[in-house]
């Protein structure tokens, strides 16, 4: 059978059934105490750190061994690499793995590519400009509408 202890609220200590005693305060907090020598420290707002027979000072001055309070150990992250829409995971690490010496080629490459695409662009034009200048314009009918036909 186990029987119901509560710890005092000074000295820590382990207050069986039939023992100690309860005090509420107006801020309707709970306290236990073992014994009245407890209480009136507790009353004369003694710090139970200061007192050597209280487990509060044998922890503090390193006595007892808090194996209660373990450091909980927490997971290391892993990296998970995914695909991205559009690119797959080789591309990925292929482009990852890459040297900025050819990173730098691979691009000189590029704007190479779309100067010639933006030159060929520009030569069709003119060209286009060439023949519409080139084509002679059918002769417009001489029309003069201001001019007086002699009537009055």
């Amino acid at each position: 059978m186990v029987t119901k202890t509560e710890p005092c609220s000074f000295s820590e200590y382990r207050i069986y059934p039939g023992r100690g005693r309860k005090f509420a305060a107006k801020d309707g907090k709970v306290y236990y105490f073992i014994s009245t020598k407890v209480a009136s420290l507790f009353h004369q707002r003694k710090k139970a750190v200061k007192l050597t027979w209280t487990q509060a000072w044998r922890r503090f001055n390193k006595k007892i061994k808090a194996d209660e309070i373990q450091k909980r150990r927490t997971r290391k992250t892993t990296r998970v690499q995914k695909a991205i829409v559009g690119m797959t995971l080789d591309e990925i690490m292929r482009r990852k793995n890459e040297k900025p010496e050819e990173r730098e080629k691979k691009l000189e490459a590029a704007k190479k590519e779309v100067k010639q695409r933006q030159q060929k662009k520009i030569d069709a034009k003119r060209v286009e400009k060439s023949k519409k200048v080139a084509a002679p314009k059918a002769p417009a009918a001489n029309v003069n509408k201001n001019v007086s036909t002699g009537k009055k």
